[in-house]
């Protein structure tokens, strides 16, 4: 059984990891470590590389290849997929036939972050204020990060709501996320991203704090309203969904009557470079 999918972050490069409740340890995505490896910034190029890399040590009779699992993971898309995930120790061995400069900085940082579980499961708050410190060095404000937070634990309360409403959190959870995200700020989840020029990034990284008000906003909207109809299954939640988000949306709305100011625009928090690479004119 797999639980806790998180993301966690080596320099700037972003890992998927599960915690396995049968094995009592964390699996990491093979793909994110190669592409660390290579310090490839084209995600693709890592796959094939693993590709190749993997058919190579099948041939060579390696048990490297063996140990390794495959869990659903969430992908850039925002669905979760099979990926090729390992252990640490099995990492450790991978990490042997990539030739890489980040060889030992890899290690020691699995090494640190796979003991991670152990702590937090003897004491839970080691996690928010790792969560908290990791969104405080990326430069977020302390009023932002406190939002963030809040809007976590709404997120996790209406997802908590769609699983013991026979909602299929792989699928229909996302369908229903884009209907409220889509009735509160006119535009789907991607086009939200695109409009902020992300790709991989996750959006609500990326949001103002007023963003993430109206999301919170919409998605308690919609639980409550759901739990009051008592809504099951997906088509029965969709409904609530749209009234929820147009609850934030109305809001919205007003406040940027009020105010004369957008509430959903270009902004990120992308470092500089790569906004100058998104803003570059076309030819």
């Amino acid at each position: 059984m797999q639980t806790e999918i998180q993301n966690s972050v080596f320099e700037k490069f972003k890992i998927r990891k599960i915690f396995s409740e049968d094995s009592q340890c964390w699996y990491f995505s093979i793909i994110d470590i190669i592409q660390i490896l290579t310090d490839q910034a084209n995600f693709q190029a890592s796959r094939n590389y693993w590709k190749v890399l993997k058919s190579r040590l099948k041939k060579e009779g390696s048990q490297v290849v063996t140990k390794c699992n495959r869990f659903k993971l969430k992908s850039s898309d925002n669905k979760l997929r099979l990926t090729d995930c390992a252990d640490v120790e099995t990492l450790f061995r991978l990490i042997q036939s990539v030739p890489s400069k980040k060889a030992e900085p890899i290690k020691l940082w699995l090494a640190k972050v796979g003991n991670e579980r152990i702590q937090e499961m003897s004491d839970p708050e080691i996690s928010l204020n790792r969560t908290r410190d990791y969104w405080k060095n990326l430069g977020r404000s302390e009023k932002w990060v406190q939002q963030r937070m809040m809007g976590q634990e709404t997120q996790n309360k209406l997802t908590d709501y769609c699983k013991n409403s026979d909602v299929n959190e792989q699928d229909e959870f996302a369908k229903l996320s884009n209907i409220i995200h889509k009735e509160w700020s006119d535009l789907s989840i991607r086009e939200h991203k695109g409009l902020m020029g992300l790709h991989n990034q996750n959006l609500r990284d990326h949001m103002t704090e007023a963003e993430l008000i109206f999301t919170s906003l919409a998605e308690l909207s919609t639980r409550q309203i759901a739990e009051s109809e008592n809504s099951r299954g997906f088509i029965e939640n969709v409904e609530p969904a749209k009234l929820g988000g147009r609850v934030a949306k109305n809001a919205r709305l007003e406040l940027e009557l009020k105010s004369g100011k957008k509430v959903v625009n270009k902004s990120n928090f992308l470092p500089d470079a790569t906004k100058r690479i998104i803003n570059k004119p076309s030819k």
